[in-house]
């Protein structure tokens, strides 16, 4: 197909979101993974073979689950593909939900786009950042799954350096120490 002949698409439906289960069956599917879903503008090929021109508000990003609305009307669900990830997970043996927050803080601080989940968390391979973790005790394997990584506070849109926006200020005080003393060492290692 030429670039002519691409149908355009410039509005998403977020979790398909108002959208009849009936329709969402029989929708086509594109699979992105996350590097083209944060973009607003790129082409993509559904599962119908239809050649698309996708053109979102700057910063909005696709997730799985969202669905294309095309110029013509029609319906294109978006699946998150699997790429590679790194899977985090606390020690089987020693670990604790603490060690896991505490990795997730870790990476927040760098600004790492992370998927949160109750029992492990996902980011982008980065081999310093694996190293930074296995030395916190955690155990970190590479995998090819789904990301989806968080949107930031307030449901901002994500933009292409993976940071929210939206204008808001953070001034709020803190009235409780920060030095809480949860310090601790783990005689053992992880490969």
């Amino acid at each position: 197909m030429t670039a002519q002949a691409m149908l355009q698409v410039s509005k998403c439906l977020p979790g398909g979101q108002g959208l009849a289960p009936a329709l969402r069956k029989r929708a086509s599917f594109v699979e992105l993974d996350w590097d083209v879903r944060q973009k607003s503008r790129f082409s993509a090929t559904d599962s119908s073979g239809r050649a698309l021109a996708i053109f979102l508000p700057r910063g909005q990003a696709v997730r799985g689950g969202d669905v294309l609305v095309a110029e013509d009307g029609s319906v294109v669900l978006v699946q998150a593909a699997p790429q590679k990830v790194l899977h985090i997970s606390a020690c089987a043996q020693h670990g604790s939900a603490f060690d896991l927050m505490r990795a997730a803080y870790h990476l927040g601080n760098r600004h790492v786009p992370i998927e949160l989940q109750p029992d492990h968390l996902k980011i982008e391979p980065d081999h310093v950042l694996a190293d930074m973790l296995r030395s916190m005790h955690m155990t970190v394997v590479e995998a090819n799954m789904p990301f989806e990584p968080e949107g930031g506070a307030y449901g901002g849109h994500v933009t292409n350096d993976g940071h929210s926006h939206h204008g808001h200020g953070h001034g709020h005080s803190h009235d409780h120490p920060h030095d809480l003393g949860h310090g601790h060492a783990h005689p053992h290692h992880h490969g």
